[in-house]
């Protein structure tokens, strides 16, 4: 089963994928003059003016709690220990094509978010979009299938790289550091750490997007801030070796023999490697994250739009970058050719620290898989509301709880490569919905340009946006395989 599920993750996640994946970032950034550069000063200025006031209305969240959501399940175990295997298995050089899909895919982060607003409905307690949403009332009913299937993914993806696995690391973390500190681990203390953090899960989905918004909010920023704090004091107590690093990514990258000492050879597999975890960590162009963006209060589509350019910023050229940095900076070994992962990272930070730091580097591991598993649980809960309607989030959020239980005992390596296999599906009908409806998203980009000026905070004159009535929530029959039929009524 193994063998079959990784020959299918082969071609989920290969080239062709990648291939697609990118190109639908090229094509976007064309389509829209290329607004992950036009509109990144905007979208510094709004992120600043969120950080000191954000007012919020009923039904919504913040759009500073949407990024955090968004972030929340995007930044974390791939940023820490997929940078690690990346310069392991592709070479140094891996990241600077990590750099590329991270400009590609904050343009196909910006279209997701862009979208996700313009195709939201609003269903009694608060707005609810993503790609569901936008391929049911953005597109026809020959393409209405894909919407069912979309959800049908997300719903199980949850389960897994959204829930299982993350717990699992939690508890693994946990047991580290209790294991380095004269403790023992065991299956009952297991059970416990997993009921304890099935209420809080609990809790925090029973609360809907809003209370989730506000758990991302405070988890995402302090772990992230921890970490970013350790990275940088590697830079400052390594600035010798920060010039020779840079050298290395750039050269590695068209010639990794000469950085490898001959290890790795390949420029290709850099492109390769570099790709796939880039596009692992920032998830641009699986349309996740729209989910969360499209609950946020806005004023305008492309407004909320400048946070998923931020959002993949952050996460790929700031925290990859800084861990890759890091890692090189610190002296130590580089096992090229194994996928060294967390090992790597830990032991370049305690190379530089001591070993101290193994217990800051487990906490902030343990915020990150928390804060991906509500941010997820926010993702599968919509899909499942929209498979089932309104009764679809509570079963999904008893399941869900259920199997934060279950995680925390269990050997989650069958259940991760599933999820991946899921996980990669589901770029396929959001890819296709992005590039279906680039016209809309030209549209409102050129008329968000035009009308804001300088006014990334409030005070664009978006009266268009603003009178269009709120497009309806189509019935379960309606979006059903069988049934699903046109609907736009904004």
């Amino acid at each position: 089963m193994t063998k079959i599920i990784g020959a299918v993750n082969a071609v989920v996640w290969g080239m062709p994928a990648l291939i697609l994946i990118l190109g639908v970032g090229l094509f976007l950034s064309i389509r829209t003059g290329f607004a992950q550069l036009t509109l990144f000063p905007k979208a510094l200025r709004r992120l600043f003016s969120l950080l000191r006031e954000e007012k919020k209305t009923d039904g919504s969240v913040s759009s500073f709690q949407a990024l955090c959501t968004a972030l929340a399940a995007t930044v974390g175990t791939g940023n820490l220990v997929g940078v690690a295997g990346a310069i392991c298995i592709g070479g140094p050089g891996a990241i600077f094509w990590m750099w590329v899909c991270g400009v590609l895919g904050m343009v196909t982060k910006y279209a997701e978010a862009v979208l996700a607003v313009r195709y939201r409905v609003w269903e009694g307690s608060g707005w609810a979009g993503g790609p569901m949403y936008i391929i049911s009332q953005g597109m026809g009913k020959r393409y209405g299938w894909l919407a069912w299937l979309y959800s049908l993914f997300g719903v199980f993806a949850a389960f897994g790289v959204g829930n299982a696995t993350q717990i699992n690391a939690v508890i693994t973390g946990i047991n580290g550091v209790l294991t380095r500190f004269g403790g023992t681990a065991s299956l009952k203390l297991d059970f416990i750490m997993g009921i304890a953090l099935a209420i809080f899960v609990g809790l925090m989905l029973s609360g809907g997007a809003s209370r989730i918004g506000a758990a991302a909010e405070c988890l995402v920023p302090f772990a992230s801030a921890a970490y970013l704090l350790l990275c940088i004091g590697v830079l400052v107590l390594r600035a010798d070796a920060v010039p020779a690093a840079f050298r290395m990514i750039l050269r590695g990258a068209f010639d990794p023999r000469a950085v490898t000492g001959g290890m790795l050879g390949s420029a290709f597999r850099a492109l390769r490697v570099g790709c796939a975890r880039g596009v692992f960590t920032n998830e641009a162009g699986m349309g996740t994250a729209s989910i969360a963006h499209a609950s946020a209060q806005t004023e305008h589509p492309a407004q909320q739009g400048l946070m998923g350019i931020i959002e993949v910023f952050l996460d790929t050229i700031v925290i990859c970058t800084l861990t890759a940095l890091a890692i090189l900076c610190s002296g130590v070994k580089i096992p090229y050719g194994v996928d060294a992962g967390a090992e790597l990272t830990t032991g370049a930070f305690a190379a530089v620290y001591g070993d101290w730091v193994c217990v800051v580097i487990a906490a902030a591991l343990c915020c990150f898989a928390i804060a991906t598993v509500l941010g997820w649980g926010l993702y599968g809960a919509r899909c499942a509301q929209f498979l089932l309607g309104s009764k679809g989030w509570t079963w999904f959020a008893l399941l869900q709880t259920t199997t934060v239980v279950i995680g925390s005992v269990m050997n989650t390596g069958l259940v991760w490569s599933l999820a991946e296999t899921v996980n990669g599906l589901m770029a396929i009908p959001n890819l296709i919905a992005l590039a279906y409806l680039s016209p809309e998203l030209k549209r409102l980009t050129q008329e968000y340009k035009e009308k804001s000026g300088d006014k990334t905070a409030s005070g664009g004159n978006y009266a268009d946006f603003h009178q269009r009535k709120p497009l309806r929530a189509l019935s379960h029959a309606e979006v059903s395989p069988a049934g699903c039929r046109s609907q736009e009524n904004g």
